[in-house]
């Protein structure tokens, strides 16, 4: 079993930034050494969930919505098995739940489904981000 664990949510100001961390804890070993697609997905009220940003553990390979291209980066601390989202010139329309998700996967299953929130079978309870304007 994997356990995600999110961190790093906070009110700020339009126009400014924010760092998520998204700690991993596995049960046995070899879930920790299994290659994961891990995503962000956030979820405002009233509006569907949406895939935010995602990575592939066996390469680093990255994917981005549109909404946030060139905005927000996502990375991963291999040794501390932690998941970051740096988020830079927030807006209000970022106002959401931010949840990371995992699942085990190959390259070509995360490049296809990176943004299919049906695809991960393990999340985190997720952190709130506020944008004010």
């Amino acid at each position: 079993q994997v356990q995600l664990v999110e961190s790093g949510g906070a009110s700020v100001q339009a126009g400014g930034s924010l760092r998520l961390s998204c700690a991993s804890r596995y049960t046995f070993s070899e879930y920790k050494n299994s290659d994961y697609c891990m995503g962000w997905f956030r979820q405002a009220p009233g509006k569907p969930r949406e895939g935010v940003a995602a990575t592939w553990t066996g390469s680093g390979s990255t994917y981005y919505a549109d909404s946030v291209k060139d905005r927000f980066t996502i990375s991963r601390d291999k040794a501390e098995n932690v998941l970051y989202l740096q988020m830079n010139n927030l807006n209000p329309e970022d106002t959401a739940l931010y949840r990371c998700a995992a699942f085990i996967s190959a390259k070509y299953a995360c490049d296809s489904g990176s943004a299919v929130a049906s695809r991960y079978n393990y999340w985190g309870q997720g952190t709130q981000v506020t944008v004010s304007s």
